[in-house]
């Protein structure tokens, strides 16, 4: 059948309503402009850091979506690099690392920002992700929270996929995942799917992933309840063969014989260990209010039974921040999130019990064999204390040996670490896993150091600095300076190097920008064609015209209609303007098709290319209860 024989089968109704569905795709499709932040209330006077905000629609038959929130770099060192952010939880807001930790601002009140002197930002682009659905900006139907950690870590690739498709400029970055408590289970989780993705034969773009970061993490139960109570004896917080200690000892030793029965992430027996360890270290203070140990930091103190869960004291300024209207819409929050932002859902989190699922621990070794994974831990940690990292270090396998054993009796040295004259911990490494102790520290240790922080991550993602210039920072191990690397101190970024890089995404930004001008611009001329030709046959029709048809021989036969001048309708028309015209296509009225003029875009002066990440050059610059339930088994923020 002829294409045009289709279109008349069709009907006008079917055409337009195909056209016009076309049409919806093309204009509803997301592009990097739509997440744009033009304006951040609060933010510091100057011009403003570039970034993009909003959801990702992940499972639209659950409504559910991720919603994330990213900072570009301040300065290009030697190659492109994006971290990507996740707090714990489970169920706990990665902005708690925006605006708490990681990011470029902190809240010196609720309405007012100010600059991060130790931002991740400055070598490396930001990527803030609330996960799993549900969590903080993010969410989803009631009925469907996840459960275990496949389902996560599936619906982060499709975040990955959807969120590179926007913005294609990041696709070829070195890419990190860093985060802290029980991202410990979501990273690992997360870089397994990625690597499994890149070995896929029909993957046009392989994500290079190059290092995982992981802070104060919960990996492996079993040293790590182990390690509640031998951090409580180590410092201080409870007296060996006390009646205190008894009591745990015997809760713990139901907790070895469930552990050993199934090893599961969460153990209800084993949470109780920390439970009553709380509760029993109970004192009163002045006023009279029973006070506990703060689980995030052994240091302070808090009203039982929070014990932690209202600290940091930030987060008295970062909850109604988040909430106000004007922040709200000035990141793109979708009208389809109905209730404010918490920081950690308690749903979420009781739905995440990971029944299911093994522990993280267990994909170390393999992801060991692929990529450097780093670990670190504040020394003041309770929850997922640095005894407990350590013995799992020291228990597992990976690379032909056992831990930091290099040979039998031979150790990795735990090399003294100093930043800018003070003592700030030990680093240890072999065989791409990296061990750094963080001295005077909690379970956040970016809140406590975010510069310490930084340097760590510089280091470990390998940046230098001597193509841009500047001063470095004063970091050494054992006394040695290590890479050149700055912590606030970048001298700019125009090199070559970098001019090189951002013709590469201007290049993406543009490739994207003309697809989706072509897909628009052939929608258009379809639905032009198609109501063009459409009007025409009506007004043939009204005249008596009925077209070619095939006589009994297969000959063609012409039928009634025709005008005096040879050749087909289609000829013509396209002749309408001759002397000898057809009068039935004279009779078509030009204004008809005045609506339907397509202009076509064409680039502006000075082949300046559109950006996909903002509007101009002017642009350019329920309840916190489930962080640490204390009778549950959430592992923070």
């Amino acid at each position: 059948m002829a294409p045009w024989s289709v279109l008349g089968s069709l009907g006008l109704p079917a055409i337009l309503a195909s056209v016009a569905l076309s049409w919806a795709t093309a204009v509803n499709a997301a592009s990097a402009a739509d997440y744009f932040v033009h304006h951040l209330p609060g933010a510091p006077e100057g011009p403003l850091i570039k970034m993009h905000a909003g959801h990702l629609e992940i499972t639209p038959e659950h409504n559910g979506n991720l919603f994330f929130w990213h900072f570009q770099n301040q300065h290009i060192a030697n190659r492109q690099r994006t971290v990507i952010w996740l707090n714990g939880g489970p169920g706990c807001s990665s902005e708690d690392g925006a605006l708490m930790e990681v990011g470029p601002y902190r809240l010196k009140d609720d309405h007012t920002l100010t600059y991060n002197d130790g931002s991740w930002h400055e070598f490396a682009n930001l990527l803030f992700v609330d996960n799993p659905v549900g969590t903080g900006f993010s969410y989803v139907d009631t009925d469907s929270y996840l459960h275990e950690l496949d389902e996560m870590a599936d619906q982060f690739i499709v975040f990955l996929e959807k969120w590179f498709a926007i913005f294609p400029e990041y696709e070829e970055d070195d890419l990190y995942i860093a985060g802290e408590s029980y991202a410990g289970q979501h990273i690992p989780y997360i870089a397994n799917r990625i690597l499994a993705r890149n070995q896929r034969d029909n993957i046009a773009h392989k994500w290079a992933l190059k290092g995982l970061l992981i802070g104060n993490g919960w990996i492996s139960p079993p040293e790590q309840y182990e390690a509640y109570l031998t951090f409580a004896y180590q410092k201080g917080l409870v007296q060996k063969d006390s009646d205190v200690a008894r009591k745990l000892e015997v809760q713990f030793r139901i907790c070895q014989k469930e552990l050993a029965l199934e090893l599961k992430v969460d153990q209800p027996s084993c949470e109780a260990v920390l439970q009553d360890l709380l509760q029993t270290t109970t004192k009163l203070n002045t006023k009279g209010k029973q006070e506990c140990y703060n689980m995030y930091d052994v240091r302070l103190r808090d009203t039982y039974p929070s014990c932690g869960m209202n600290w940091p004291p930030d987060l008295e300024y970062v909850t109604p921040y988040l909430r106000r209207s004007d922040v709200v819409q000035a990141l793109h929050i979708n009208s389809a999130k109905t209730t404010g932002w918490t920081e950690c859902n308690g749903a979420v989190g009781s739905n995440f019990r990971a029944t299911k699922s093994k522990p993280s621990v267990q994909l170390l070794p393999d992801l060991l064999s692929q990529i450097p994974v780093l670990l670190f831990s504040g020394a003041e940690d309770l929850i997922c204390n640095h005894l407990g990292t350590e013995q799992l270090i020291s228990n597992l396998q990976w690379n032909g040996g056992k831990g930091f054993e290099l040979s039998p009796g031979t150790w990795a040295p735990r090399r003294d670490w100093t930043f800018e004259g003070e003592p700030a911990g030990f680093w240890q490494e072999a065989r791409n896993l990296t061990y750094v102790l963080f001295y005077n520290s909690s379970h956040m240790v970016p809140f406590d150091y975010a510069r310490r922080t930084r340097d760590m991550l510089d280091r470990f993602m390998g940046v230098d600095i001597s193509s841009i210039g500047g001063v470095p920072t004063d970091s050494r191990l054992d006394g040695e300076p290590g890479p050149e690397t700055t912590v606030g101190g970048a001298a700019g970024n125009g090199t070559a190097a970098q001019e090189a890089e951002q013709e590469k995404i201007d290049a993406a930004k543009w490739t994207a920008y003309q697809k989706s001008g072509e897909i628009v611009l052939v929608i258009v001329a379809v639905s032009a064609v198609a109501w063009g030709w459409w009007v025409w046959r009506e007004r043939r029709k009204r005249h008596g015209y009925k077209g070619l048809s095939t006589g009994a021989g297969g000959s063609m036969t012409e039928l009634s209609g025709r005008s005096g001048r040879g050749g087909s309708g289609l000829e013509n028309f396209r002749n309408k303007r001759g002397a000898n015209r057809d009068v039935e296509a004279g009779d078509f009225d030009e204004s008809e098709l005045d609506d339907l003029h397509v202009v076509t875009p064409t680039v502006p002066e000075g082949d300046r290319r559109y950006s996909l990440g903002g509007d101009s050059d002017e642009d350019a610059e329920s309840s916190s209860g489930a962080k640490k339930e204390a009778n549950g088994s959430s592992h923070a923020t």
